[in-house]
C-alpha cells in the first residue's frame, strides 16, 4: 500500500512479553507520553490487553501490552496467560522484555522459549530499568538473556528515565510490514472508557493494599453518565472473593475506599476531561478467579 507520493504505507502489531513485573506498561506508557496502562509493584498488575495505537503519515505501529507470563494458580492465571500467548502468536514484532535489576530464571526461560516459537520477523531483547541497575549488571544480565533465544536485535532502556524510548520506536517501526491502517487516526488505544476507567481504580487498590489482597480484587466500570452541566457520574463495583477483604478494601471508617476514589478520580478526569463524580460500591463474589465467565465479563480472559 503506497501513499500519493509512492511511499509505502507500514503498518503492524508489537507484541510485549515478559514475566511479570518487566516494566511492560511502563515502556507502553512512555512510547505514547501519557498514562494509559496502569503499573505497580504488585506482580500481574496488568490483567487487560491493552493496544496503544502511534499513528504517522507512512505508518501506524500498534503496540500491545499483554499480562505477565507466569505459572498459573488459578483459571484467571491461566486465562491471563492464554490472552499473553495469543498476542504473541499473531504479532509481527516481539518484544522480549527482561528486567535488568533481577537475575534470569527459569520463568525468563518459559518464555523465551514461546518467543523462539512465535512467526514474528523480528524479534528484538530489550533490557528494561536500566536507570536503577549497574552497568556490570546490565552487562551480564544482557549476556545471559542474550542466550534464551535467537534476537534479531537486543537494546537497554529506562522507560521512566526515557532512555531509548525513541530508539524502541525506531527499531519496532523499522520492522513494520506494508499494510492498512487497522485504526482510525484519531484513536491512540482501543479500550473504552469503561475499561479505562476501571482499570485506573484497579490501580489505586493495588497501590495501596499491596501484598494485601491485590489478586483477589477485580473492578468493574457499570456506568457512565453524563449531565447537563458536563460532568460525569460513574458507577464501579470492586469484587473480592471474601467479607475479611471487603473489610480491607473499605478500610476503617471508610477511609480506605475514600483514598482509593480520590486518587482514581485525578486520573480518570484526565481522561474524560471534566469533573467526575466516582461511586465506588465493594461486593463479595466467592472464589470470581476460578469463574471464567465471570473473567472474561471482567474484560481479564481472551477475547473470542
Amino acid at each position: 500500500m503506497n501513499d500519493k507520493n509512492n511511499v509505502p504505507f507500514t503498518s503492524g502489531f508489537v507484541a510485549l512479553v515478559g514475566r511479570p513485573n518487566a516494566g511492560k506498561s511502563t515502556l507502553l506508557n512512555a512510547c505514547m507520553g501519557e498514562k494509559i496502562a496502569i503499573t505497580s509493584p504488585v506482580a500481574q498488575t496488568t490483567r487487560r490487553r491493552m493496544r496503544a495505537v502511534i499513528n504517522t503519515d507512512h505508518s501506524q505501529l500498534v503496540i500491545i501490552d499483554t499480562p505477565g507470563l507466569h505459572k498459573p494458580k488459578d483459571a484467571l492465571g491461566s486465562e491471563l496467560n492464554n490472552a499473553a500467548l495469543a498476542e504473541l502468536a499473531d504479532a509481527d514484532v516481539v518484544a522480549f522484555l527482561v528486567d535488568a535489576t533481577k537475575p534470569v530464571g527459569r520463568g525468563d526461560e518459559w518464555v523465551a522459549r514461546h518467543v523462539e516459537g512465535a512467526d514474528a520477523d523480528y524479534k528484538l531483547l530489550v533490557l528494561t530499568k536500566a536507570d536503577i541497575a549497574g552497568p556490570e549488571q546490565v552487562s551480564a544480565q544482557l549476556s545471559a538473556a542474550s542466550e534464551l533465544a535467537t534476537f534479531d536485535d537486543e537494546l537497554v532502556v529506562s522507560a521512566t528515565e526515557g532512555f531509548n524510548v525513541d530508539a524502541f520506536l525506531e527499531l519496532v517501526s523499522a520492522h513494520l510490514p506494508e499494510g492498512p491502517r487497522w485504526f482510525p487516526e484519531g484513536m491512540d488505544v482501543d479500550a473504552t472508557p469503561e475499561d479505562l476507567v476501571a482499570e485506573f481504580v484497579r490501580e489505586k487498590l493495588f497501590l495501596h493494599l499491596r501484598q494485601e489482597l491485590p489478586h483477589s480484587v477485580g473492578v468493574l466500570c457499570d456506568e457512565i453518565g453524563y449531565a447537563d452541566d458536563g460532568h460525569a457520574s460513574i458507577e464501579a463495583t470492586i469484587l473480592v472473593e471474601r467479607d475479611g477483604q471487603k473489610g480491607i478494601v473499605l478500610g476503617r471508617g471508610g477511609l480506605m475506599i475514600k483514598r482509593v476514589g480520590i486518587e482514581a478520580r485525578r486520573d480518570i478526569e484526565r481522561l474524560l476531561g471534566c469533573k467526575v463524580y466516582l461511586n465506588l460500591t465493594v461486593r463479595v463474589a466467592p472464589q470470581w478467579r476460578r469463574d471464567e465467565r465471570e473473567i472474561r465479563r471482567l474484560g481479564y480472559g481472551l477475547e473470542e
